[in-house]
């Protein structure tokens, strides 16, 4: 299936779960056309008998009315009416004996005692006026026949054998009605196991192409994930479909690539402040023996000069020495040392190694609140906690308050850090964040900071899988990290 492309694969699940439930459906529709069949054809066969029963009954009625008439009367008409009459009850009654054997069994007894009364009225001999023997006709079903006459009491049994086929034949319905109900029953059954193995298949050919499709696509999104965080060591290897395959192999050449960039960024500061460095070295030297009067006492002009050159080299140095700072930040961000990591013992180390400059400006720190384990970098932890609670304590009022709370929400621990200084612009709220940006309202001492502090945060906290904020706030600036906890 390699070869196949994600369309394809996607199009063969869907017509093969479609065809398994077609399957389903067809095999429970033509099993319930076959039982709805036998129904039809049982109910009208089951019309057809009980018209018969109810015919036979009529006739037995009519045939013992003729006979006792013709035992009375005499008369040669009632014995070819008993006659006709007996000939229209024997498809009747051939029908119902066809029926079962019960049927069959009564059927018999109510033909024999037919007969007997139609031999009886043919052994019957009236005088006539010509012949003196008035003509008997012979009767259908026994012509010929000498089994026995009939007595008084089958002409009292021919209706009770009638009542006694129908009551047979009221019991063969009975009994076929719940071989029906039970031939529904496993027909139903069927169906029912039917649509669930075409159930269960389709679960599982869903399953098998999620899994087969699915899976490279979560891949896909992982790496792309990594390709946004900068974590670019590991190779992209996407498995399944021919087009998710190649989109994998485009991807491996652009995390490489990326590599690439990232490492020729690296070597290009590198060398540019190693080359720099070096000339500024030079540069901050002479002007050292200048402001010494190594060579020659400088008037007061001079030394203003050497004094601007002096504060220029260091303002470079300090500048190049960020940008080192800065790309070491962002290389130490991509390896992270992660281990269970207590956040509220963290935050009270970096409170006393921050107490000399809070007591320099009399600022207290009050820490609130715990939260759970995290998992976590404790050392990139504890680089990030101390560029804010450094910040804040620059940028606050002699005097002020420095607030740190914890707290768990969902998924994430929470640290908000509020101090009481001139806080951040809305328009800046996102752009404090920028490598050397450095806000409008300054810290009520005259030092400025370098401007990467709060880009270091954010490296590091991104590479904890979390986020930092600058919040709106009346009073101070507010951050907000969130991290994932253990």
């Amino acid at each position: 299936m390699h070869h196949l492309s994600f369309r394809s694969i996607l199009l063969a699940s869907f017509l093969l779960i479609t065809a398994s439930l077609a399957a389903a459906v067809a095999g429970g529709w033509r099993g319930m056309e076959t039982v709805v069949r036998a129904i039809q054809e049982d109910k009208q066969r089951a019309l057809a008998l009980s018209a018969a029963a109810r015919q036979l009954r009529e006739r037995s009625v009519n045939l013992e009315r003729s006979a006792r008439q013709y035992e009375v009367l005499g008369e040669p008409a009632l014995a070819r009416r008993f006659e006709a009459t007996l000939a229209e009850a024997l498809p009747a009654l051939a029908l119902l004996e066809s029926a079962g054997p019960a049927l069959a069994s009564a059927g018999a007894a109510w033909r024999a005692c037919a007969d007997r009364i139609a031999a009886w009225l043919a052994s019957l001999a009236i005088p006539g006026p010509t012949d003196g023997v008035r003509e008997q006709p012979m009767p259908a079903t026994a012509a010929g026949r000498g089994d026995g006459l009939a007595t008084a009491d089958d002409f009292r049994h021919l209706g009770a054998l009638a009542d006694r086929l129908a009551a047979a034949l009221d019991h063969h319905l009975g009994e076929r009605d719940l071989a029906l109900m039970d031939t529904l029953e496993r027909e139903r059954r069927a169906v029912a196991l039917q649509i669930l193995a075409a159930l269960l298949l389709a679960g599982l050919l869903a399953a098998l192409a999620g899994g087969w499709l699915l899976r490279p696509l979560g891949r896909m999104e992982q790496a792309i994930g990594e390709l946004g965080e900068n974590r670019l060591t590991r190779p992209i290897d996407i498995d399944g479909p021919a087009d998710l395959r190649r989109l994998g192999e485009r991807l491996d050449w652009l995390r490489l690539r990326l590599a690439e960039l990232e490492a020729d960024r690296g070597r290009v500061l590198r060398h540019v402040s190693h080359e720099l460095k070096t000339p500024l070295a030079s540069l901050r030297e002479g002007v050292a023996l200048l402001e010494d009067g190594v060579l020659g006492p400088l008037e007061p002009e001079q030394r203003e000069v050497t004094a601007i050159l002096a504060h220029s080299a260091r303002t470079l140095q300090a500048r190049i020495e960020q940008l080192l700072r800065l790309n070491a930040s962002q290389f130490d961000a991509r390896s992270l040392h992660l281990q269970p990591t207590a956040l509220l013992p963290l935050l009270r180390k970096i409170g006393e190694e921050q107490r000399l400059p809070a007591r320099a400006r009399r600022v207290t720190i009050g820490l609130a609140g715990d939260a759970p384990i995290v998992h976590a970098d404790a050392g990139k932890l504890h680089s990030v906690f101390s560029n804010l609670l450094a910040n804040a304590i620059a940028f606050s009022p002699t005097g002020g308050h420095i607030r740190i709370e914890l707290r768990r929400a969902g998924e994430n621990v929470v640290i908000d850090c509020r101090d009481e200084g001139p806080g951040i612009a809305p328009d800046e709220l996102e752009r404090i964040f920028e490598p050397f940006y450095q806000g409008r309202r300054s810290p009520p001492s005259s030092a400025r900071g370098s401007g990467i502090g709060l880009a270091i945060v954010r490296e590091f906290i991104g590479a904890h899988r979390g986020r930092v904020r600058a919040l709106p706030s009346e009073l101070g600036a507010h951050f907000r990290i969130e991290l994932p906890h253990a």
